[in-house]
């Protein structure tokens, strides 16, 4: 059986490994260096690194027998074109769904990072921004001083924090998820008034996020979940146990 499984999260990694230890051929498509880095090498699995337009991922489903997108609950666009991507080249879909995150009373909760944006422009107070580089241009109607983005290390990410103006000093570039003891001393250290965060789940350390701006008094902001419908990797597991039997 051979599989495609669109990646660069730590459940399509962790997935990617179990279906190839179940002996069957997977290729696994991560957007960035980064994701092929994190990915690693294992006998079984072929990774290809690099974004890809609707026609091109229809060519890399050319014979697979099914797709999984394991990609971030938020990329929503991802997602569409991979679904269609499927729907074109006739490929069974899957999508591996992270579980969702019960949100604490006291959250100032969001449906759109536009939204939240608009919410803190009219506070005063340092704002930790764990919502990653892409989104970044949405917070640039807020005094730059005030932003503390937490990127991934990579050229882009930094560069995305330059593009609004962010202090250099303020640019927090590191590759999580994060402990709970990393988000306090940050938060202290930066004198946070605001964690702003989409709900990552387990996978994204968002837990952890939680109990540090309660711990340090910082008002949590958090941006909705897109919703949408999918599969555990447990069930993904079990019919692709089937369709190799």
């Amino acid at each position: 059986m051979k599989a495609v499984v669109f990646s660069g999260t730590t459940e399509g990694r962790i997935f990617s490994k179990q279906l190839a230890a179940l002996g069957a051929e997977v290729i696994v498509s991560v957007a960035t260096p980064l994701g092929a880095e994190e990915q690693g090498e294992m006998s079984g699995i072929a990774i290809h690194c690099g974004r890809l337009e609707p026609a091109e991922m229809v060519k890399l489903l050319a014979d697979a027998d099914l797709c999984v997108d394991a990609t971030h609950p938020y990329a929503v666009d991802a997602t569409k074109n991979i679904r269609a991507a499927c729907e074109t080249a006739g490929i069974e879909y899957h999508r591996l769904l992270r579980p969702a995150s019960p949100l604490p009373e006291g959250s100032k909760v969001f449906a759109t990072t536009a939204q939240a944006a608009e919410f803190l422009a009219q506070t005063e107070g340092n704002i930790l921004l764990a919502t990653g580089a892409k989104e970044l241009s949405t917070f640039g109607g807020i005094d730059p001083v005030r932003l503390f983005p937490r990127v991934l290390p990579t050229v882009e990410g930094i560069t995305a924090c330059e593009k609004v103006n962010v202090p250099h000093k303020n640019i927090i570039a590191m590759q999580g998820p994060f402990s709970y003891e990393l988000n306090v001393a940050l938060i202290r250290q930066f004198d946070i008034r605001f964690l702003v965060t989409k709900d990552g789940g387990a996978a994204g350390g968002f837990a952890e996020k939680v109990q540090s701006a309660q711990d340090c008094g910082a008002q949590l902001v958090v941006i909705c979940r897109p919703a949408e419908q999918g599969e555990t990797a447990d069930a993904i597991l079990a019919h692709c146990k089937e369709m190799l039997a």
